[in-house]
Order: structure tokens, then sequence, then C-alpha cells
């Protein structure tokens, strides 16, 4: 794709959204066919097994991470221009906000990705958590929410002006980043022949993978040719559903690689269910269930934006940068998810299925 073509054609906003949806409807596809989960990752761990649903949550990882550091080593991007690198990170926001975040995904049955493709796949529970999940997120970015959000986030902030790039801090070699991918991505492999995954569900996690890597590049890349400053950033549902939902409420909103993104997520999920038959119309199966969803929904969106992004933004998107932030929030998700599977579902007898 030639983006200055496109700059030239149609301008640096909405070619900044036509990107945002070329990368959205990549993971669109990859996650619904692939049936992509942080939660359903956590909770099996959690219960001692070493499943299809962990195997499909490394694979699509370190994949993210292979495609990610290779683009580097090959000059499509540079790491420390992204917009999370290039911000001071914190600390406690990625700590709590990740905790918050990881027993709101398991009360909500799926994490903020993984309920937008069901949403588009008929799930009508999905659709009702998903919107309390961004109308939250909104209030948590620049409503009621955000002065309690910004206090707790303030509380320990990486030093420097910018967040920690682990690889550096660390001091390891420039492709050490892309062998810990492969090693990772090896050992994923590994669990999915024990776990018999076929082929076609392995690729399709891979291009979940891939997708994050598609943002990456394809922002840089616009950076590189835009009179106007770009946000170089990928694949997260935190801010992009707060702006997207703001998109179509306020007629002074502006384009941008997030309009895009949402929908291109929506549009692959559709046409991936469409297309195996999968489109099923579901509703909740009853007030408790209900009550639970939107319970972790409102935890979800408060959770993800102070910890800086959703279970993909920080636990796939920033972990394939190595942000320092990133993978604390992703640790402290599966901390809070596994100890909320324990408390709450264990208990109760609850089964681990998305």
């Amino acid at each position: 794709m030639d983006i200055l073509t496109l700059v030239e054609s149609i301008g640096e906003a909405p070619t900044a959204a036509v990107l945002g949806l070329i990368t959205g409807i990549i993971f669109g596809v990859a996650a619904q066919r692939s049936r992509f989960c942080l939660r359903a990752a956590t909770v099996e761990f959690a219960r001692g097994q070493m499943g299809d649903k962990v195997a499909v949550w490394l694979l699509t990882i370190s994949t993210a991470i292979v495609w990610v550091q290779g683009a580097q080593a090959l000059g499509l991007m540079h790491t420390a221009d992204a917009r999370m690198m290039a911000v001071p990170g914190s600390w406690s926001g990625a700590i709590l906000g990740g905790l918050i975040f990881g027993v709101g995904m398991v009360l909500a049955r799926g994490c903020s990705g993984r309920l937008l493709v069901l949403a588009a796949n008929g799930n009508l529970r999905s659709v009702v958590s998903g919107l309390i999940f961004a109308v939250v997120a909104q209030m948590s970015l620049s409503g009621i929410l955000s002065a309690p959000r910004d206090k707790l986030a303030s509380l320990w902030i990486t030093e420097g002006g910018r967040n920690m790039d682990l690889i550096a801090a660390l001091r390891l070699p420039d492709l050490s980043g892309l062998i810990f991918g492969a090693v990772m991505a090896c050992l994923a492999l590994v669990i999915a022949r024990k776990n018999r995954i076929g082929a076609s569900r392995l690729i399709f996690a891979s291009g979940v993978g891939f997708a994050v890597a598609v943002g990456w590049v394809l922002t840089y890349g616009l950076a590189q040719v835009a009179f106007d400053p770009v946000q170089i950033e990928s694949a997260t549902f935190s801010g992009p559903s707060a702006h997207t939902l703001m998109f179509f409420l306020d007629r002074n909103a502006v384009l941008e690689f997030d309009i895009g993104l949402v929908p291109g997520v929506v549009i692959g999920s559709f046409l991936a269910a469409i297309l195996t038959g999968e489109f099923k119309f579901q509703g909740f199966d009853g007030e408790s269930n209900m009550r639970r969803s939107m319970t972790g929904a409102v935890l979800m969106g408060f959770g993800a934006m102070l910890a800086g992004g959703c279970a993909i933004g920080a636990g796939v998107t920033g972990g394939s940068i190595f942000a320092g932030t990133a993978w604390a929030a992703l640790l402290a998700m599966w901390i809070g998810a596994m100890a909320t599977d324990f408390l709450v579902d264990q208990r109760g007898g609850a089964t681990a299925t998305a």
C-alpha cells in the first residue's frame, strides 16, 4: 500500500481511519476464527490446564512479538517512537488497573476485544456489555471518573519522562525480543500439538498477532509522510471504544485510526461468522448473569483506562514492543482473573467456556 498516495488522495485523517479499518478487519477475522480470548486462557490456566485456549493466547502474543520485532529489524517501524513508549508510564495504574480489568473480564465472561468480536457474531450480552465498557472508558478518560483515575495513575510513574523499554533496561541485544518471541511461539506450538489444535486455528491465532504488527507498521508509515504529528499505535479497545462512541455523538469529532479500528473489527468478525455459519443471536441467560456481565464491563472500562490498555492494548500490542508498564498490566490481569475465577466461579462450579 502506498500511504503517501492515499494521503494525497483523501487526506491525512481519513487515511488514518482507513489504516485503522484495515487493521481492524484483519484482527476481527483472525480473532473470530481462532477464538482468541485472554479471559478464557487465564481461567483455563487457573484450573491447572494447559489446553487449547492457553495455546492460542501464547501463539497470538508470541507471533505479535515476532512480527513487530521483525518489522523493527527491517526498518519498517521504530518502537521507541510509539505513543506508548514516548510518554511516561504508570506502574501504579498498570498494577491496579490490570487487577481491576482482570476481575472484570472474568465477571463479563470475556475481555473487551472478545466482547466486540462476539457482539458482531450476534451475542446481545456482549453488545450490552461492550456499550457499558465504552461508556465507562469515556467517563474514565475525560468524565467523572477521570479524577480518581489520574490520582491512582500518578502514585508511581516511570522515570525519565518515558515508558520503560524492557529490552534497553535489561541491556539485552536488539534481537533478543525477536528470539524471545520465537521461543514462546515454539512453546505455544508444543502445547497446541498436545491438544491437537488444527492448523487453521493456529494460522488465525497468528493472524491476531499479525494484525497488531500491521497497525504498528501502517501508523509508523503514515507518520513518516504526514504533515501533522501522527500517533504511532496499533490495536487496543479501551481508548478506541470511547473515541468511536463519541465520534457518533459529537458532530465536531474527527477521523483517526481509532475510528476505523473498532468498525473494522466488527466488519471482519461479522463476515467471518456469516461465511462460516456461526452468526447467531444470543441473549442473557438470566438476571444474575446480566448483572454479573454489566458489573464486569464497568470494571473493565475503568481498569483498562487506568492500566493504559486492555487485554489487547497492553497485553499484546504493548507487550510486542516490550513496554514495561504493559507487561506489568498483563501480569496483573492474569492475577486478577485467576483470583476471581477461584473465588467466584470455581466455588460456584462454573465452566471455563468463553
